[in-house]
């Protein structure tokens, strides 16, 4: 590989790894801003006694992710993945405000 073209792919590299680290930004700001109103759900699940999971929701929910994900061009099995994880944790927060 000639110096040129190393010094080309160093670029193509970073302008990736930039783009890498911009999206890895909102998902982080995105993901705050999504707990923040899953907290206000929580609360107001608490104040009026309401179960700490909506097993339907949750379902729906999922299935629009794997379409999205089908859309997205993303394994649907790991946006799945990801989306049982964020609504365990939603749960979590949601029973700490019902103790």
């Amino acid at each position: 590989m000639t110096d040129d073209a190393i010094t080309r792919a160093a670029e193509v590299l970073k302008e990736h790894r930039d783009s890498i680290d911009r999206l890895d930004a909102i998902l982080v700001y995105t993901l705050g801003e999504r707990f923040k109103h899953t907290q206000a759900v929580g609360k107001l699940k608490a104040e009026h006694d309401l179960p700490p999971s909506d097993p339907a929701r949750e379902e729906t929910q999922i299935a629009r992710l794997e379409d999205l994900a089908r859309k997205a061009d993303l394994d649907p099995e790991f946006a799945k993945a990801f989306l049982n994880f964020i609504i365990q944790e939603v749960i979590r927060h949601h029973k700490k405000h019902q103790e």
